[in-house]
């Protein structure tokens, strides 16, 4: 099992590219990265885990510009978007974006996509809350299209354009691996895709079985997020067969980070490459 590090990146903790470097020095496999282009004042949507939300959701770096420079640092390094919102995005400038960051990785790059969880944020992008599972559908048929195709064009009931040439392509072939973030409904997109899966970690090794059965005994790869540093529970997933687990790491200044991976690193050394 492969094991990878997600965390916001932002102006105040340590930098993508030295953050890179320190994952790959440790044999971590890959780095992952969030997600939004704002957080309205408004704050009506509910934060994923209750509370407030932290501060890094507000100040988080562009994930596609930040692997960009780690791309150029690294080597070996995996590097994913965990998750890009694919709703609030168009679709033809992010398969360009995509595309460029594989080939400036010679073939490194993970795309993970969600639905997204703030309304408001949506809603000042001009998606609808209400369809945005509709959309998602369509964009990745869309997108797909663009980077296998040398004449692509998509006809839907949110996407339309009609035939164009759009490079670079990828260098993975088909095209780089898409991961679907979330629990139940994203199972389901992935299944229907016929893509990965990348849900959060659930807290007891006994609940993984129940878990991974929400994917119907479909052999799809799964990116497992955010989970505790448990042996148990990592042990658990490497059993069930899950393809990487991804630990969340605090955003922090750079010497707290390095102390933070080092623990990590300790209890996960015998998955470390």
């Amino acid at each position: 099992m492969k094991i990878g590090i997600t965390t916001f990146v932002t102006d105040e903790g340590i930098s993508g590219p030295k953050l890179g470097v320190a994952l790959e020095e440790r044999g971590f496999e890959s780095l992952f990265l969030p997600e939004h282009s704002h957080i309205p004042a408004s704050r009506k949507s509910p934060a994923p885990g209750g509370g407030e939300l932290p501060r890094e959701y507000y100040r988080a770096l562009d994930p596609f510009v930040t692997l960009g420079a780690v791309a150029a640092v690294t080597e070996r390094l995996i590097l994913g978007t965990g998750v890009t919102l694919l709703i609030q995005r168009d679709v033809i400038h992010t398969a360009k974006e995509v595309a460029t960051l594989d080939r400036i990785s010679q073939g490194r790059f993970v795309f993970g996509v969600g639905a997204g969880w703030n309304r408001e944020e949506m809603a000042d992008h001009g998606t609808d809350p209400r369809t945005r599972g509709a959309l998602l559908d369509e964009q990745l048929e869309a997108i797909r299209s663009i980077w296998t195709e040398d004449l692509a064009e998509y006809h839907g009931r949110f996407i339309d354009f009609d035939p164009m040439y759009a490079w670079p392509k990828p260098v993975q072939t088909p095209h780089p691996p898409i991961f679907i973030g979330g629990a139940e409904a994203a199972a389901e997109r992935a299944i229907r895709h016929g893509l990965g899966w990348l849900p959060t970690a659930v807290a007891d090794p006994a609940e993984i079985p129940a878990q991974l059965a929400r994917l119907d005994g479909r052999e799809l790869p799964v990116t497992v997020a955010f989970a505790p540093v448990d042996p148990a529970l990592i042990d658990g997933y490497a059993q069930a067969g899950v393809q990487r687990l991804v630990f969340s790491v605090p955003t922090l200044p750079e010497p707290e980070t390095l102390c933070a991976l080092d623990e990590i690193a300790k209890v996960v050394d015998r998955y470390l490459v």
